[in-house]
């Protein structure tokens, strides 16, 4: 399965705070990417490095690569065919799913490393044609 994929612009943060914390009102300053995810161990924040207060718990300097969709619910395998030429060169990820698409972060020092391999492995790179893509 060849998927194409394009990379959004700017470095992102994954925050982590206390489950009963209410959704921050930085959470909601991007106008591009982000996440908010709450279950019963915590709070996840996905969105720019730039949003994200210093003083809060978060692994900073992820590049999000999107995998363009729509995908169909029933579809097998779409983002096992993508993460698995990143495994196997050796590249960290943090998937996240919409309900059209897939996002699949990386860290900025392994961003070359993962274009390279999902090229390799026959995925199609798609220039930016929206504001906030590169």
């Amino acid at each position: 399965m060849n998927i194409t994929f394009s990379l959004l612009s700017g470095t992102y943060s994954v925050a982590r705070l206390a489950p009963d914390t209410p959704v921050p009102a930085w959470a909601f300053d991007s106008a591009g990417f982000s996440s908010i995810t709450r279950t019963a161990d915590e709070l996840s924040i996905v969105g720019p490095d730039s949003i994200v207060p210093e003083d809060i718990r978060a692994e900073r300097g992820w590049c999000v690569i999107k995998l363009h969709g729509p995908f169909a619910f029933d579809a097998i395998g779409i983002l096992s065919s993508f993460v698995l030429p990143l495994a196997k060169s050796g590249v960290v990820i943090i998937a996240i799913s919409t309900f059209d698409t897939d996002y699949v972060l990386v860290k900025a020092p392994q961003l070359e490393q993962a274009v390279e391999a999902l090229r390799a492995a026959g995925h199609f790179y798609q220039a930016p044609d929206r504001p906030g893509e590169t």
